[in-house]
């Protein structure tokens, strides 16, 4: 997705994300249902992070990947009393309802419904997000970790923006989005647009299927350790993920890359007449050009001097992913 010039909302609303908050509709997003007697073992077999630890009012990021750990999508997870709610990306919603749905055995005691049509999602972002959800009722959440949620007036209300900033998610009917959508406006929050979301995600590097997530790249190439367990044992794509890890055999990063002028994806990255990279995404940001790109390990990382195309690009972090091998992951 190539973004020229920036509205004035979108500005407006980027500096209410450092200041205040701001609240998106991420309804396009898809909402996966699974229930059953077996849910929490199925989805701990399918993806990357460990479900067997969760309780209900509980939740995780996880990587739904292939058998060789090639990346599908970026996942959020809310642990119910009686089911597991999927938030998972617009354009990912049917194939992994076809993908999970290969793996259901005829035992298992599981059950995948699509429920997007029926539900509204909301993200509240911003450092002020706090003082709209306690006015909102749920002020409890204040201070726990991301994922874990609690139900007001049959909304589930969660901890976690969906990027690396404060901010709380909303779950909810349908039905019900204008209304709870005017209250949070009327609570002075700005209104992020679409626009203004892919601008944000994109600067803070949290990865997109068919850009940073496909076929190509691998959670720890993405940087994503947050969303994997290393002591949980066998699920789909995990010993490729155990041998990287052990072995160090990470041979790409993906990292920020401040850039002179526009470039679009998929253009080379080169130092000198060398590749050493692939543009993924762009936007253009209040302080000028921005992209994600992935970058071999091996030549270099923050502050690497880089030609994107005709632009010139310097390397930098982004705070949604890292790229450090942690001591122990649970």
């Amino acid at each position: 997705m190539l973004i020229s010039a920036i509205d004035t909302k979108d500005v407006k609303a980027m500096q209410a994300v450092r200041e205040g908050v701001v609240v998106g509709d991420r309804s396009p997003s898809g909402l996966i249902r699974i229930s059953g007697d077996d849910m929490l073992r199925f989805l701990h077999n399918q993806s990357t992070n460990n479900f067997q630890s969760l309780k209900p009012g509980q939740g995780c990021d996880t990587v739904m990947v292939t058998s060789t750990a090639r990346t599908i999508d970026l996942v959020t997870a809310y642990v119910l009393n009686d089911a597991v709610l999927l938030l998972v990306s617009p354009n990912r919603r049917q194939e992994l309802m076809k993908w999970l749905d290969r793996y259901i055995f005829p035992a298992d005691q599981v059950k995948l419904t699509d429920v997007t049509e029926e539900t509204g999602i909301l993200s509240l972002i911003g450092p002020q997000s706090h003082g709209i959800v306690e006015k909102l009722g749920a002020g409890d959440l204040i201070g726990q970790a991301d994922g874990n949620h609690i139900l007001v007036d049959g909304v589930i209300v969660a901890v976690g923006s969906g990027l690396a900033a404060p901010g709380y998610t909303l779950v909810l009917p349908r039905a019900e989005k204008q209304t709870w959508w005017e209250k949070i406006r009327s609570l002075r929050a700005e209104e992020l647009s679409d626009r203004a979301w892919e601008m944000l995600r994109i600067l803070q590097g949290r990865p997109a299927p068919d850009s940073e997530l496909t076929d190509d790249y691998n959670p720890l190439e993405v940087g994503l350790w947050h969303t994997v367990s290393f002591n949980k044992g066998c699920y789909i794509g995990q010993e490729t993920i155990a041998r990287l890890n052990t072995y160090k055999g990470v041979k790409q990063y993906l990292w920020g890359i401040h850039l002179s002028a526009a470039a679009a994806p998929g253009t080379v990255i080169t130092i000198g007449e060398e590749k050493v990279g692939k543009l993924t995404s762009y936007t253009t940001t209040p302080d000028g050009h921005f992209g994600l790109g992935y970058i071999r390990s091996k030549a270099g990382g923050v502050g690497l001097k880089v030609r994107v195309g005709e632009a010139a690009g310097e390397i930098m972090a982004i705070p949604f992913v890292s790229h450090e091998y942690p001591s122990s992951n649970v």
